[in-house]
């Protein structure tokens, strides 16, 4: 019995040691965390936050493009998010003699902004539960395919009975590994124009030296703005829809930030692991990243090679090259955190203390799971790298993808009688020019050859490998692929000329996209027990363990959907391998370090004149720190991951303090595990946005459309106060 009791304490307190720990759902908060948030800080109720009949903060966050998160911060619907988030967006609308990527970007006149093509933004309008009504229909003896359809037919009724006709989306998610069900009710606006954007030597400075490192000094923002019809509804694109004005927007603080307030993160984070086993961290980090990590810089080298040759092209692929390189860098700093920080066995002794709980508590359906998940990643290790290298080169080629994409809808034209074809014609123009207008031959042809050649060398159980990349002759690929209907433009359109269905069923990268196609599906097919055995273990082993510690609030994973941090401004100790340019209290950095890093002509740390002599005659404006610098980014103990990318920080007020753009290296295994003492948010202080939006770029405009705020209730600046959009009002802290 007292061994029993040494177990539960020993779990208890795993539970209660991360305070600020967590990527909480909006319709539990009140449950969950609301007294918490206020002892820390917090000024607005839990209706405040997350309203379903009211205004509230959630109207006030968007989903960017499904990627990143922004926020609606004036009356006409202007959005801030990231740089990094809006990067596709500024390259695609750039050209060699219009290069917005690099000189930057600002609307001087409302008439100026102008569509971001194929990008939108998603509001949520609601959430709830649907845990009771799916698993009413499911059971422990169902097959994964019989589970799989309870849950598709029930998503379809769900959408059906929200959706308002189309007026909605309506989502679906399954949450704490299968055990939860939950649904949300979004609204998309696709009118999303470009206002801003400051140019890559100050939105991305630093490169990839600085990424996920602290101390950084980059003002990682871009400005859109959301446009609806007349009625303020959806619409796609139009020169007479007006700016939107939303539900909620936020006000701006220029009251600055120090160590301890109170610093709150909504947004859409895309995914996290943090009830991953010991032996799918190992499986992790020393399997399936270590290929990603490969893979990944492969195509960097081939991307880069050309990019460095040709304007046209390093516009065309920097957006793809700035995602790989992110991703590639994140994986490796996965790695080197989770061996620095002891996470593996940090999961052990929880899994001991489990496996003690199971046995010692009579709970004998738990019994054995986690030998079995243990047995799962045995079985599974070298299809699971297998994936990674096919993962990379999938999307890093894109010969494979457009032989997929266009070579369906060449074969349906091909297929038609001549009043067909003049029908569908218009649309296949429409498809073959979207794909080739930044599309390098040249550079896809080495990207094939190389990604094939990675994966011939890499895959050496042919048990699990695709026949059709094994049964390729790599060194003459890419030749192959100039010689096929895919090869370019005026191939594709030479074909929707004269289409011939023979000839496209003999072109090989049809017939490699294809191959792909039946070998994944074959894979899929060959491991369905095995997943579907590993997916009711992972099921019953958290459920398990929320049972092993009945005191711990327990959170879902990541899965894209809106979730809210709390925690403070924060600190990390100074470190003598690093230079933070006279700032001793390290929980932010200022514009002497961002000039101090200055190198002229360097990629990564050159920087326009204008800042520097902007920064020599210390012309801060109202947005200097009452200490007399002017702030660049700040530090917070926020939960975050990838996806929250451009969410807002809030303070207790309700009031916008800054925009998370990153985290920290000494924790990029936080998406398996809090790091309580190292995990950090890094925000850039939205004071240094405001600073380069008006003393930088002149667009003083856009700062007279904000709510700005020096104290808890009173307008830094009366002529900057817009007429008021539904807001949250602050309330007094409670006791």
């Amino acid at each position: 019995m007292k061994r029993l009791f040494l177990l539960f304490t020993f779990l208890l307190g795993f539970a209660q040691m991360r305070a600020d720990e967590g990527m909480w759902l909006l319709m539990l908060i009140k449950r969950l965390n609301g007294v918490d948030m206020q002892k820390e800080g917090l000024h607005l109720t839990p209706e405040e936050i997350y309203s379903v009949n009211n205004s509230s903060l959630k109207d006030a966050i968007v989903s960017f493009g499904g990627f990143c998160t922004g926020e609606i911060v004036s009356d006409k619907g202007l959005i801030f998010t990231n740089h990094h988030c809006g990067y596709g967006a500024v390259a695609a609308a750039s050209t060699p003699e219009k290069d917005y990527l690099k000189n930057g970007f600002w609307a001087m006149k409302q008439k100026d902004e102008f569509n971001a093509k194929d990008l939108y933004v998603r509001f949520l309008v609601r959430m709830d539960d649907a845990t009771k009504r799916i698993n009413s229909k499911l059971n422990s003896n169902m097959t994964g395919e019989e589970r799989s359809a309870v849950i598709e037919a029930e998503t379809k009724a769900i959408q059906a009975e929200n959706s308002e006709n189309g007026k909605y989306t309506v989502v679906v998610k399954d949450f704490f590994n299968g055990n939860e069900f939950y649904y949300f009710v979004y609204q998309d606006y696709k009118d999303i124009r470009l206002v801003g954007a400051p140019p890559s030597s100050l939105g991305k400075f630093g490169g990839d030296t600085d990424n996920w490192e602290w101390p950084r000094h980059t003002a990682d923002f871009t400005v859109f703005r959301v446009y609806a019809d007349v009625a303020g509804n959806p619409a796609e694109y139009s020169p007479s829809n007006t700016p939107l004005k939303p539900k909620h927007f936020l006000p701006v603080s220029l009251k600055g930030i120090k160590p301890g307030d109170f610093s709150m993160i909504l947004g859409y984070p895309g995914r996290t692991n943090r009830y991953l086993t010991s032996y799918g961290i190992q499986q992790m980090v020393n399997k399936d990243y270590p290929a990603w990590v490969e893979a990944s810089k492969v195509a960097m080298d081939v991307m880069k090679k050309y990019m460095n040759k040709d304007k046209a092209t390093q516009l065309n692929y920097a957006s793809q090259y700035a995602s790989v390189a992110n991703y590639w860098k994140n994986r490796q700093g996965t790695i080197d955190a989770v061996e620095k920080n002891g996470t593996i066995s940090d999961k052990q002794k929880i899994e001991a203390a489990y496996r003690q709980w199971s046995v010692q508590a009579g709970n004998s359906e738990y019994d054995g799971v986690l030998e079995d998940i243990e047995a799962y990643y045995k079985q599974v290790s070298d299809r699971n790298v297998e994936k990674n290298y096919m993962t990379q080169l999938s999307r890093n080629t894109k010969y494979i993808s457009v032989a997929n994409k266009l070579g369906s809808l060449l074969k349906t034209y091909a297929a038609q009688d001549m009043q067909g074809r003049l029908a569908m014609k218009p649309k296949v123009e429409t498809a073959i020019k979207s794909i080739y207008d930044n599309f390098s031959p040249s550079l896809e042809g080495e990207m094939l050859a190389a990604m094939v050649s990675l994966y011939q060398t890499r895959v050496k159980n042919k048990d699990v490998a695709s026949a059709t990349i094994l049964g390729l002759d790599a060194k003459t690929l890419s030749n192959v692929a100039y010689s096929s209907i895919f090869a370019n433009k005026t191939s594709a359109t030479n074909f929707l000329l004269n289409p011939d269905a023979l000839k496209l069923d003999a072109d090989p990268l049809w017939k490699i996209s294809n191959g792909l196609t039946a070998d994944q599906k074959i894979s899929s097919e060959k491991f369905a027990k095995v997943d579907d055995f590993f997916a009711k273990n992972n099921r019953l082993f958290l459920a398990g363990l929320m049972k092993a510690m009945p005191e711990k609030k327990f959170y879902p994973d990541a899965n894209s959907t809106m979730r809210l941090t709390y925690g403070t401004v924060d600190k990390l100790p100074i470190r003598t391998d690093r230079n933070y340019f006279g700032v001793t209290d390290n929980y932010y950095t200022d514009m002497t370090g961002l000039v101090g890093k200055y190198k002229k002509g360097d990629e990564e740390f050159d920087l326009p004149q204008r800042v520097i002599d902007l920064y020599n005659m210390k012309d801060f404006g109202q947005y200097g720190d009452a200490s007399g610098y002017m702030p660049v980014n700040f530090l917070s103990n926020n939960d975050i991951t990838g996806g929250n990318s451009g969410s807002p920080v809030i303070d207790g007020n309700g009031n916008l303090i800054g925009i998370a753009f990153d985290g920290n290296s000494e924790a990029l295994s936080g998406d398996i595990v809090f790091e309580q003492e190292w995990q950090k948010t890094i925000n850039v202080d939205i004071r240094f946005v405001l600073w380069t939006i008006d003393k930088y770029a002149g667009a003083r405009r856009l700062i007279d459309e904000l709510q700005l705020v020096r104290s808890e209730n009173t307008p830094a600046d009366t002529k900057t106060r817009p007429a008021k959009a539904e807001h949250v009002k602050p309330t007094k802290k409670k006791k």
